[in-house]
């Protein structure tokens, strides 16, 4: 069985298992652990120590991966939020229990196994597809390994978790019968007949008096409540801000420019075609057929090179990893074939399909450039002074409002805002990208209490003192009059539409027809085509579909529009039960339902190690682990 296991170390399903590890951490959090002092160490299993900076490391590791996933940097109030500090922890004790299970069963792993799995990645991959030495240095270094030996060490942890992971659910599946029905269950269809009643024709709504309106007042009460205003003074200091206070001058343009003009070149790109060869035998037999070639991707197929697989794409000569390779395929003409060129890795045939000729940008195309990177080089240090200077009026004691004027800063009085960061009107009460954190920091504070600086997301800063506080209030029923009109005849409204099309599903279900009613209501009925379970028709809510698998055939409903304004009246015209699944079908579905069985499988494995071994956490070095910022957020939110 290990031996079948080592053969199996590159298939690619055991990157699958390793990623379900990670859902799987992130699922059972760490609950059930043991939290108690294990000395030096911030968590053990059994007698291994998880120390705090491999902590670090992972949660660094993990926030960066969370960052890529959603395209910016989170914060780590977010992280916290995503329960990355958790999952982290999660994470290297699963990692860890798997550890020990290999060790005990005394698996290993050869070093030709590990390099070849190295080699094999085509994260390490340069120009010409093969491993590439400095591509792979580059790239353990942006994933934060000291050395080359460290990465080594972590890949052959990894192999030896995926050996072990990898049998788990091995041959386990449902029955042929069970795949067979759920097959049908999947694949049914069912088609809808369904109509849109003009409601106002059908459907009028009297006036309420008094009494209606205070009743339904009373009892949705906790609509009608004012949330807590503050009043507050603001002080802002953004980028935007200090930007028009630096000045940068011609001269210094124009001196920038000069020192730095390589820079703002548009460098010269070449569509590239390379066929790699192991010697140069080879390569010399294959530009002997191509050179005589009428049609060279025609003929590069032939021996084996399709175009897709031979394109690099556009390239600078920078973007090329092996300089000669570069200086080769810079030196042809378009559509010339080079003779055999000896790179580092590989011997390869090099030809250019497309030239975009590079290009010196002049100094008037690229001075506001210039000026902007100069001013964004500065800002840092402008805003810095900028603080400073407010803080030292401050620490005089001097208002908000004087200092705004002496530093001809953007200063607002604000005279009500809520925790949202609205007015009682529900309008912005602070016209800024971050009012919401603005608002929140004016909440956390005090009446006649200084308050520290908020940091904004562009480097600026907001200070604000807040005057004075309005708390939360029921709004009395004559304030609110108008609006509990409003309310009440909208949900009036919306109680007559689901009697009225219910009457008109209960006729169509009774055998009058959906034609029928339709054409007395004098309106039109849609069809769809033939809908599986999954399906999200237009001009239909989710919940139709949902509603439509659930009834018979002819039978009538009516469920919500899609915008919640009207309702949708429909019937279930016809039921389609789906064939038998083909064997190509049934095996996609099985290796559907085997992936489930794996993943249910290998939580109870990790948990079950983890029971077996014992878990143990000190607390202390777990708070500390990330800061005090981190902590900070802890102790939030707890409260």
């Amino acid at each position: 069985m290990l031996d079948s296991m080592r053969r199996g170390v590159t298939n690619i399903f055991t990157k699958f298992l390793l990623a379900l590890l990670i859902v799987a951490f992130a699922v059972w959090g760490i609950g059930d652990v043991v939290r108690r002092s294990t000395q030096g160490a911030l968590a053990k299993v059994g007698s291994t120590e998880i120390t705090t900076d491999e902590y670090r490391q992972a949660y660094q590791d993990e926030l960066q991966s969370v960052s890529r996933r959603l395209g910016h940097r989170i914060t780590p109030a977010q992280a916290k939020l995503l329960g990355l500090e958790t999952r982290t922890l999660a994470r290297l004790i699963g990692f860890a229990a798997i550890d020990i299970h290999a060790r005990k069963l005394g698996l290993t792993v050869a070093e030709n196994i590990v390099a070849n799995v190295i080699r094999a990645d085509p994260a390490f991959a340069g120009p010409t597809g093969q491993f590439s030495k400095s591509q792979f240095n580059q790239a353990i270094r942006q994933s934060g390994y000291q050395s080359e030996s460290q990465y080594i060490q972590a890949r052959h942890r990894d192999i030896l978790r995926e050996q072990l992971t990898e049998t788990l659910g091995a041959g386990a599946g449902p029955p042929p019968s069970y795949l067979k029905l759920l097959y049908h269950f999947n694949e049914e269809t069912r088609t809808l007949e369904y109509m849109v009643p003009d409601y106002d024709k059908h459907i009028k709504i009297a006036d309420p008096d008094d009494s209606a309106l205070r009743e339904f007042y009373d009892q949705k009460k906790r609509q009608y409540i004012a949330l807590e205003q503050r009043k507050a003074n603001l002080l802002l200091l953004t980028r935007d801000e200090s930007l028009l206070r630096i000045s940068v001058s011609d001269d210094e343009t124009k001196a920038t420019y000069e020192a730095t003009k390589g820079t703002y070149n548009i460098p010269e790109k070449r569509r590239i075609a390379q066929l790699t060869f192991a010697d140069k035998a080879a390569a010399d037999k294959a530009y002997a057929e191509l050179s005589k070639a009428k049609n060279f991707e025609e003929a590069a197929t032939k021996l084996g090179f399709p175009a897709a697989d031979v394109d690099l794409g556009l390239l600078t000569r920078a973007e090329m990893i092996d300089s000669k390779i570069a200086d080769a395929a810079f030196a042809l003409k378009k559509n010339e074939l080079s003779p055999p060129v000896q790179g580092q890795f590989s011997v390869a045939l090099l030809r250019v399909s497309e030239i975009q000729p590079g290009k010196q940008r002049t100094f008037d195309e690229v001075k506001g450039e210039i000026r902007d990177r100069i001013g964004g080089e500065r800002i840092v240090q402008k805003l810095q002074e900028l603080h400073d200077a407010v803080e030292a009026e401050r620490a005089k004691g001097k208002p908000l409002k004087d200092i705004a004027e002496q530093l001809k800063l953007p200063f607002r009085e604000i005279a009500e805002i809520d925790r949202l960061g609205r007015t009682a009107d529900g309008k912005a009460a602070v016209g800024h990208s971050e009012a919401g954190r603005i608002a929140e920091a004016i909440f956390e504070a005090s009446p006649g209490v200084e308050t520290e600086a908020v940091e904004l997301a562009d480097g600026g800063y907001a200070w604000f003192d807040v005057v004075s506080t309005t708390p939360e209030r029921q709004k009395p029923f004559e304030e609110v009059k108008a609006e509990v009109r409003v309310h009440y005849i909208e949900a009036e409204r919306r109680r007559e539409m689901a009697a009225f099309a219910q009457k008109q599903a209960e006729r169509i279900t009774a055998g009058e027809g959906i034609d029928k009613v339709a054409k007395e209501l004098g309106i039109k009925v849609m069809r769809t085509e033939p809908l599986k379970r999954s399906a999200a028709p237009p001009g239909l809510p989710a919940s139709a579909v949902k509603q439509a698998f659930a009834l018979a055939k002819g039978t009538a409903t009516s469920v919500p529009s899609p915008d919640e304004k009207s309702r949708v009246i429909l019937r279930v015209a016809d039921i389609t039960r789906a064939p038998d699944p083909t064997p190509a079908q049934t095996e996609a579905l099985k290796a559907e339902l085997a992936k489930q069985v794996r993943i249910d499988l290998l939580e109870q494995y990790v948990s079950g190690l983890r029971t077996r071994y014992g878990v143990s956490v000190n607390e202390t070095l777990l708070k500390e682990a990330l800061g005090p910022q981190t902590e900070q957020l802890r102790d939030t939110s707890d409260d």
